[in-house]
């Protein structure tokens, strides 16, 4: 998971502090030399990890935390804070251009950090909140780059405007503005061509495309896993070109946090959206007080909620929640949930998420999951609905026709119960009540999960 090695260190000094109860000065310091080092091994410039560390330390030793009744608490309020000043406190907006002209946003990046795919992302982003969106296919140089770009945009249903590879990139910014006026779109995507590395070419190019069409954002695509180096890179570009901000991509990834908890600071640009994964879905607004609380491992349940509104569907929503109510939980239920988490991104996302990473919890198995959904479509729809037909001759026919042994269809059922008895506990049927005691159910069904 992103930040998964920063994460368990940070809040490892965190447990240090709580198990001191009262604080002194040198506590704090000695607690910031270890945030000190974690930021760096995490390759968070070595100029903001100096000014984060100092201006924290100030803060704590220099107000009256240290005689609070929850010093280490505070302590910890004032790193988020911190970090989320770092990563600009608001979510950064787009500029849209007065109608009837369309926006004109230009991806810029270099190669391999999924410029052409975020192109997609963004537009399935603005599809979303109702903004008519046409991509552009700039990229004359890179083989196969346009029927890349097609591909994308058919998986978004977003048109993809080209000219082929024998115009300038010039040429079909200026003639894809007019078709997009033309035919009343509201943005205009310019997937321009990337490079192993900036170099004057590709820097020329952008800034003829600026200097002959009026470009509202310039968004910068950059590999989150590249830590300082994205940073560099933002850096070149915002100096030889202008950026107005950047896309953070893989953040899925091994991504250690220098370029998230960096480039705002180094560069004064706002980072408007992360992705991870290659589902187009897999796209998000940049909240950054939401990525301080994933960082520290406080999880992103406001993130979560945003997800599961736009993946669940109002009539599998409502049917759930009958069937909740009702005090049932059928195989059909199960199947619905396992693929509405797989719209959140999969279950591994979900538990990051809720900042239960790193906690005790298996690794889930993403297979599993699949295998489980080919051992459930093997039943009986009556099967299905009533879980308790499930003799040893039943599961025996379900395992043959899943093509799967026994056992797996024996440890699907028992997961089956467990997940059974603690939605009726979290929808008020057991004894374990509130936030903590569905922590702990959840805690345990993850358990249950680990093949």
């Amino acid at each position: 998971m992103a930040f998964e090695s920063l994460s368990d260190k940070l809040q490892n000094v965190f447990k240090k502090l709580k198990s001191k109860g009262t604080l002194s000065e040198e506590d704090v310091k000695a607690a910031m030399k270890e945030v000190r080092m974690a930021l760096l091994e995490a390759d968070v410039n070595f100029k903001v990890v100096r000014q984060f560390t100092k201006s924290v330390e100030e803060k704590a030793v220099g107000s009256d935390i240290m005689n609070g009744l929850n010093p280490a608490q505070q302590v910890i309020k004032l790193v988020n804070e911190e970090m989320t000043s770092l990563m600009g406190n608001e979510a950064a907006a787009l500029t849209f251009a007065n109608a009837p002209d369309p926006t004109v946003i230009m991806m810029a990046g270099l190669n391999g950090a999924g410029k052409t795919t975020t192109c997609g992302k963004l537009a399935l982003h603005l599809k979303n909140r109702s903004k008519k969106t046409m991509l552009a296919a700039l990229d004359v140089y890179r083989p196969a780059a346009i029927e890349q770009l097609k591909v994308n945009g058919e998986k978004v249903d977003a048109p993809v405007f080209e000219m082929g590879t024998d115009r300038s990139p010039v040429d079909i910014a200026l003639a894809a503005f007019d078709e997009a006026k033309k035919e009343h779109f509201d943005v205009v995507i310019l997937d321009t061509a990337g490079r192993q590395q900036i170099d004057e070419g590709l820097m020329q190019e952008l800034t003829d495309i600026k200097a002959k069409l009026h470009v509202d954002d310039t968004i910068l695509v950059v590999d989150a896993g590249t830590g300082q180096a994205a940073v560099d890179v933002a850096s070149g570009f915002d100096e030889k070109v202008g950026i107005d901000g950047i896309i953070l991509t893989k953040l899925d990834g091994d991504t250690r946090g220098g370029a998230a908890l960096s480039i705002k600071a180094v560069t004064g640009k706002p980072v408007f959206f992360a992705a991870s994964g290659e589902k187009p879905q897999d796209f998000d607004i940049f909240y950054p007080d939401r990525m301080a609380s994933r960082i520290l491992g406080m999880g992103d349940v406001l993130s979560l909620i945003e997800k599961a509104g736009e993946a669940v569907e109002e009539e599998d929503a409502r049917k759930a929640a009958e069937s909740l109510r009702k005090g049932r939980f059928t195989f059909n239920d199960y199947l619905d949930s396992m693929k509405q988490v797989n719209k959140l991104g999969g279950m591994g996302s979900v538990i990051s998420m809720l900042g239960m990473g790193g906690k005790g919890l298996p690794e889930v198995d993403e297979s599993m999951l699949k295998r489980n959904e080919a051992i459930i479509m093997s039943m009986t729809p009556a099967e299905r609905d009533d879980p308790k037909l499930l003799n040893p001759k039943r599961k025996m026919r379900i395992a043959k026709g899943s093509g799967v042994d026994i056992m797996y269809v024996n440890r699907l059922v028992k997961q089956f119960e467990q997940m059974s008895k603690m939605m009726k506990q979290m929808t008020g049927g057991g004894k374990k009540r509130g936030r903590f005691g569905q922590m702990a159910q959840m805690k345990n069904l993850m358990g249950q999960l680990k093949i």
